[in-house]
């Protein structure tokens, strides 16, 4: 993993934050959000090849904007003054073009040969600088550089934290006449820097990142046995956890990233599972007989668990916590349930419904109260958290088969396409890159 994805990164404060008269917050409450309208400006250089970068992180930075549903890039035509110094900025131009942010940045290269990228977040109403910093790296990782400083900007402006520096694991698949090719993909949130990680030979399922980014483990199904693997990032080195006579599924990482949650069927029954990922001992943890429990995720802080089970008689949504492992159903709604995730802000939980034929999305609080369905389609699985708990990443498939990855905010509003090269389906979202 360090080799893929610790590079030379150094983020220094560069200007402190103005103190305004009057906060600027972009609108982020559950009615109808108005994007803020903002000016990126093309970050200027000091060198043709470093004018180019400059201009190509600008639009990485407007779309990662953009594609939030909370900012309105204004299109660089209307700009009235085009790369102004800081006491040159004529703020009632920007005003003029309805801008209410101002982002201006440069990029030098360095006497070591990497680059340096600064920029300064602008309140065009209030003239005020609200941030600025600098950050120093190699010229392959621009597109970092980029998602760093648009994260920068989406947490002065909305109050929350970005989530633009990350990765999607995800199942590719490729289908050739009626065979279908499932291979592990990873990617920028973005869709940018796409590789495929296996070669096809076997169907593989829900890979999960570790907390650190280090490990994914994911489902394989090698000579038609489901068994569950890990792959080192670093290496792509594969290693079985162990055989299982039955059916183990659905695997995921505790939040400290030392242990795996996980579902084992065996004659009828289908039970949750701990194993420690350093002495690989395995431990039951529900023990009803009979019944099937599945889907099991873990809380932020690792007090409590959310999987499904049907002792009721059908799939509902239930939490337990990790020291009584006593459960208890919070889903009331009609209807079967499935697929429960935990928010990383730690106060919803995103879920899959079916009712009358109908697939939906929907969030709950994690005591089950105020459910509300956000998206719904002919089948909608799979969904993922940002790691800023305020976007959804599920898996769209429709009469044909055809299957993408789509993002929602959690209000419902904001629904797009994340671009792959073939059909996605079970997608995790990484944590922000360290």
């Amino acid at each position: 993993m360090q080799g893929l994805y610790r590079i030379l990164l150094a983020l220094t404060l560069m200007f402190g934050a103005i103190p305004l008269q009057a906060e600027m917050r972009v609108d982020v409450t559950e009615g109808t959000m108005q994007p803020m309208p903002i000016a990126v400006l093309p970050f200027s250089g000091n060198t043709a090849e470093t004018n180019q970068m400059g201009q190509n992180i600008a639009s990485v930075i407007s779309n990662d904007l953009e594609s939030s549903g909370l900012f309105k890039p204004i299109d660089s035509s209307a700009f009235i003054q085009s790369q102004p110094s800081q006491e040159q900025i004529r703020f009632a131009d920007w005003r003029a073009i309805n801008a209410q942010a101002l982002l201006k940045g440069q990029v030098h290269q360095t006497s070591d040969g990497r680059m340096r990228v600064e920029f300064r977040l602008f309140d065009v109403y209030s003239e005020r600088q609200l941030i600025g910093y600098a950050f120093t790296a190699t010229s392959e990782t621009w597109r970092r550089i980029a998602h760093k400083v648009a994260d920068q900007v989406y947490q002065r402006l909305s109050g929350e934290s970005g989530y633009f520096d990350t990765k999607i694991i995800y199942v590719s698949r490729v289908k050739t006449g009626k065979r279908r090719v499932e291979r592990l993909a990873i990617m920028d949130q973005d869709g940018a820097n796409h590789r495929i990680l296996s070669d096809g030979r076997a169907l593989v399922l829900t890979p999960r990142l570790s907390p650190n980014l280090d490990l994914v483990a994911y489902l394989n199904f090698l000579n038609r046995k489901p068994n569950i693997y890990l792959m080192k990032m670093s290496t792509q080195q594969n290693e079985i956890l162990g055989h299982f006579p039955g059916m183990t599924y659905a695997p995921r990482f505790s939040p400290d990233g030392t242990k795996l949650i996980m579902s084992y069927a065996l004659e009828g029954t289908s039970s949750l599972y701990l194993m420690d990922l350093a002495s690989r001992q395995v431990n039951r943890l529900t023990q009803e007989d009979g019944v099937i429990d599945v889907s099991p995720c873990f809380s932020p802080d690792g007090s409590q668990i959310v999987f499904v089970s049907d002792r009721g008689g059908k799939p509902q949504i239930y939490v337990m916590g990790t020291s009584d492992l006593s459960p208890r159903q919070i889903s009331q709604g009609e209807g079967k349930y499935f697929s429960p995730v935990w928010s990383p802000r730690g106060d919803l939980i995103v879920f899959v419904k079916q009712h009358h034929g109908i697939f939906y999305i929907g969030v709950m609080k994690t005591d089950g109260s105020d459910e509300r369905m956000i998206t719904q389609g002919y089948m909608v699985d799979s969904p993922t958290w940002s790691p800023n708990g305020r976007v959804i990443m599920f898996t769209r498939e429709d009469r044909s088969g055809q299957a993408k990855l789509h993002t929602i905010d959690i209000t419902g509003y904001n629904e797009r396409v994340v671009p792959t090269p073939h059909e996605a389906i079970t997608a995790a979202w990484s944590p922000l890159i360290p």
